[in-house]
């Protein structure tokens, strides 16, 4: 299969681009910098020089694909629509990604209600995320235009990426303060839960999704749920700190922005993922953060 990735060089999309490669497909990746091509190359990736904002080259590298991987960025509605464009009417795949903050509390680094939810009754958005759940929204009527499409909907992702240097969201960040100032430092007191998956099981749910997902299908990605407190503890135990400590949220703001703060690290974003298990038969191999932050987090200098 011809497959169109977009984010190739980044943790999300090159380790599903390098997937796929292994797999035996022919993968075109999308990169920003012409230097990051040879990266590509290494692992069997076909480099596409350019942005979300080319609508012209995403509409014919989806015509020209069999099935395109939107793993840039969650927000970029330009390039949804051009993606959708060059597939309507061909009954292709577009597995567009999502992030599971859209159903963030920015709770402050607190438990709170911490509710659970599932794909077939997710909440009103709060102001902070509509416009993604509205992109989420389009790629899911896709199907009404003979585009097989979906959403994956990630959780907190950890791992070691495929591509040298990428790193995934969340947890880089506190590795990275704790680095800096010799503390590990979680929002608020850490309550908030999160679930979490893989990065491998990401990429191979991908792979499945590819040849089986129904049109209009909204995924749910995770396979277990932990805590801040409990992930900055073990962070703390792998960098062999002292105990993590509770930061207010306008510190943790003043250091990871407004959004990072109340939603990618202070919010609980507790979801379970039926459909990827059911429908495509996925099953994944690692369910403990806490473990692979003990056992494997600092085996690369990449962090994460």
């Amino acid at each position: 299969m011809k497959i169109f990735v977009t984010g190739a060089s980044g943790f999300i999309g090159g380790s599903i681009a390098a997937h796929l490669a292994r797999a035996g497909h022919q993968v075109r990746g999308l990169i920003r910098k012409p230097e990051h091509s040879a990266e590509l190359q290494r692992l069997g990736i076909e480099p596409v020089i350019g942005t979300l904002d080319d609508r012209a080259l995403l509409i014919a590298e989806a015509q020209a694909a069999d099935a395109v991987v939107n793993a840039a960025s969650s927000d970029h509605e330009g390039a949804v629509r051009a993606l959708i464009d060059g597939l309507a009417g061909s009954d292709k795949v577009l597995l567009h990604t999502s992030g599971s903050s859209i159903v963030g509390d920015a709770s402050g680094g607190e438990a709170g209600e911490a509710r659970i939810y599932h794909e077939d009754a997710l909440p009103t958005p709060t102001a902070d995320k509509a416009a993604r759940v509205a992109i989420d929204q389009l790629v899911l009527d896709a199907a009404q235009r003979k585009v097989r499409s979906a959403v994956l909907c990630n959780t907190l992702i950890y791992g070691h990426g495929a591509v040298a240097g990428s790193a995934s969201v969340q947890l880089p960040r506190l590795v990275r303060q704790a680095q800096k100032s010799g503390v590990v430092r979680h929002v608020g007191s850490g309550g908030n839960i999160w679930s979490n998956v893989h990065i491998d099981d990401v990429a191979e749910l991908y792979r499945l999704a590819l040849d089986k997902t129904p049109a209009g299908t909204f995924y749910f990605v995770e396979s277990g749920e932990a805590s801040f407190r409990d992930m900055s503890a073990a962070i703390a135990r792998a960098m062999k700190l002292g105990a993590p400590q509770d930061w207010p949220l306008d510190d943790a703001k003043q250091e990871w922005g407004y959004e990072m703060a109340s939603y990618g690290l202070g919010s609980n974003s507790r979801v379970r993922g039926e459909r990827a298990r059911e429908l495509l038969g996925w099953q994944p191999r690692r369910t403990s953060v806490i473990e692979w932050i003990e056992r494997d987090m600092m085996a690369s200098q990449s962090t994460v």
